[in-house]
């Protein structure tokens, strides 16, 4: 009774009913001293439960990367760390949704010759085996020293100040990359999101340096499928390089290079690419190609291609591009779908495309929108779909079309449409 009173003076909510069991305090033990001594696969199941409920999401990696493979656990580490969280777009694992987004986040804050590269190089063993894709839109430079102090230093050395590339190369991602087995997607952006007021050209230039690294770890990633670089400058050296790299590559199937500054030469090199390489889809949307460009573009299509998808909306092609475009598709039998709006083509595009659509059997949708085809392309548009059953979309927004030659080919593509969906009712027009 002594003892009684001395618990019941010291803490006025004791009480004998409320003691835990002893099996309820060797979990709560092993809850808080999880991260020195990480007890869980000796435990029984149910146990584990408890202790995978109760442990916090704050632990060092290093103890739950490898230890833990519980969904629940990872789950709320990336609700509590995340505000949207779509889960179906990783596969539909909560694990490998925070150990991706983790490390784009570390990418996209990484300084160079400011940040510890150990970030990086420490979660590479605890991460390699859930990444298999990297969306990183936004590279930082070096903090930047002293313009006259920079002059100064670099005066012995011509002008490489001048070029800018000494202050702004970017995190080399070769360690990375290469040390990523499952990688399959690789999302780039060259640039600096929301700078403001401190807004300079420089933060978005992707170095010569930048490319050579990116290319060789490329060229390296063996598993990669999907490859995009957009938004970064991108130019024809820097196109050649990066198609150079790509050469026989045996996984991918998706380029992404649109929103870059290529121009005929850098076209040419991925003319060169689609021939040897077995890519289904090449986006080079809003770029700067012109006719020569689209001539070694379609040249390829022509010989030997595995493309299925071709974006060249927003370029410079005209008809003598287009034309080349739609001569190759006479005998390509593998584009499904082609986008070339707003190029600046008018009737005489429209004339060789009404050929391809008397005679090609494979495309599925092509896009003319923002061109200058005429109530004369529209016709020999309108002609060439006459005994078209393979067509499902034609887009000629903006193109000048009569109105009258319009509906009448929206009417068959869209007979066309019905006429595959009844066939494969779940199938994709």
């Amino acid at each position: 009774s002594y003892y009684a009173r001395r618990c019941i003076t010291e803490d006025p909510n004791w009480s004998l009913v409320t003691v835990p069991h002893l099996t309820e305090l060797c979990l709560q033990h092993i809850v808080h001293n999880f991260e020195k001594n990480p007890i869980l696969n000796h435990l029984l199941p149910e146990h584990q439960r408890k202790v995978l409920d109760r442990l916090s999401t704050g632990l060092p990696l290093a103890v739950t990367a490898n230890l833990v493979s519980d969904e629940e656990y990872w789950k709320r580490c990336c609700t509590e760390r995340w505000q949207l969280c779509d889960v179906s777009n990783y596969g539909d694992s909560w694990k490998r949704m925070f150990f991706e987004r983790h490390l784009e986040n570390i990418l996209k804050c990484f300084i160079p010759n400011t940040t510890d590269p150990n970030q990086v190089l420490e979660l590479i063993p605890l991460c390699k085996g859930y990444v298999r894709k990297l969306e990183i839109d936004q590279f930082l430079p070096p903090v930047k020293v002293d313009q006259e102090e920079e002059r100064d230093d670099l005066s012995d050395t011509g002008s490489d100040f001048e070029s800018g590339e000494v202050s702004v190369q970017h995190y080399d991602l070769n360690d990375l990359i290469t040390a990523l087995p499952h990688l399959e997607e690789l999302h780039l952006t060259y640039g600096v999101k929301d700078c403001g007021m401190n807004f300079e050209w420089n933060l978005f230039n992707f170095t010569n340096q930048d490319c050579c690294n990116l290319a060789a770890a490329v060229k390296m990633c063996h598993n990669l499928k999907v490859f995009k670089l957009t938004r970064s400058n991108v130019d024809d050296e820097k196109t050649k390089l990066l198609a150079r790299n790509l050469l026989d590559h045996p996984c991918l199937v998706e380029l992404n290079l649109s929103h870059n500054l290529i121009r005929d030469k850098g076209a040419q090199a991925l003319g060169k690419l689609i021939s040897r390489s077995r890519l289904e889809t090449l986006d080079l949307c809003n770029n700067q190609i012109h006719h020569l460009g689209a001539q070694a573009l379609a040249q390829a299509l022509a010989e030997k291609s595995t493309l299925t998808s071709l974006n060249l909306r927003l370029n410079c092609m005209e008809d003598k591009g287009g034309e080349a475009i739609g001569r190759a598709l006479l005998t390509n039998a593998t584009l499904k779908s082609i986008h070339l709006g707003s190029n600046n083509l008018s009737e005489p595009t429209a004339t060789v495309f009404s050929q391809v659509l008397a005679q090609n059997t494979t495309l599925r949708s092509i896009n003319f929108s923002c061109n200058h085809l005429g109530q004369d392309g529209g016709k020999q548009l309108l002609e060439g779909l006459a005994d078209n059953k393979t067509l499902t979309e034609l887009d000629l927004r903006r193109a000048e079309v009569d109105q009258e030659a319009e509906y009448l080919i929206h009417q068959i593509v869209w007979a066309n449409r019905e006429a595959v969906r009844l066939q494969h009712p779940t199938a994709k027009p």
